[in-house]
């Protein structure tokens, strides 16, 4: 039997904007205000920084645009920033088919869950496979990591960046170590063969 893995140390977002002569201000400093533990797979938090849903992007003082329910694709010509922390695979495996798919209810998109990848013949290689049609750059943070796709799988330590363009993919944590990523998901368009 393994303990339980150490939790990652805590982080603050920083928000700016202008102030009513127009100077640059720190408008707001903190932990994130909405951090989602995931009930379907223990040990996963999302820590939503930031999303827009416009491009091009307006610059004002508006509201906070992560108060609202967990989405894990950007709305239409929009973007997200995140940072998720992924439990070892010990944890991740330990659920069942069902509450895979319940995690991506979880995070508002029930339907990037694949079973089986659209273009392959292998069953999944892990239950929290998913697609979404976004570009999507990940950054190791802490700990690492293994992306696996539909036919491969490469090892990733912190500070090694992914360019995700679209692939049935997961995350795989094959240690007994919290890691931890950055997302910044953009709104796509397929335009494959």
């Amino acid at each position: 039997m393994t303990d339980k893995p150490t939790s990652l140390p805590t982080f603050k977002r920083v928000v700016t904007g202008h102030n009513s002569d127009g100077a640059a201000i720190v408008s707001e400093t903190g932990l994130p205000p909405v951090i989602q533990h995931l009930q379907a797979v223990p040990g996963t938090v999302f820590y939503e920084i930031w999303n827009s849903s416009e491009m091009p992007v307006a610059i004002d003082n508006g509201t906070d645009p992560t108060l609202k329910p967990l989405q894990l694709s950007p709305t239409a010509n929009g973007s997200v920033i995140r940072v998720v922390d992924i439990p070892p695979d010990s944890q991740q495996n330990a659920i069942s088919e069902a509450a895979a798919a319940d995690a991506f209810a979880e995070i508002g998109q029930a339907s990037a869950h694949q079973v089986n990848s659209p273009k392959s013949n292998t069953a999944t290689r892990h239950k929290l496979m998913h697609r979404t049609e976004t570009l999507d750059y990940g950054v190791v943070l802490c700990g690492e990591v293994w992306l696996v796709l539909d036919d491969e799988e490469i090892h990733l330590q912190q500070g090694d960046i992914v360019v995700q363009r679209g692939t049935n993919h997961a995350w795989s944590n094959r240690t007994e170590t919290m890691a931890r990523m950055m997302f910044v998901l953009l709104d796509g368009q397929f335009r494959l063969p």
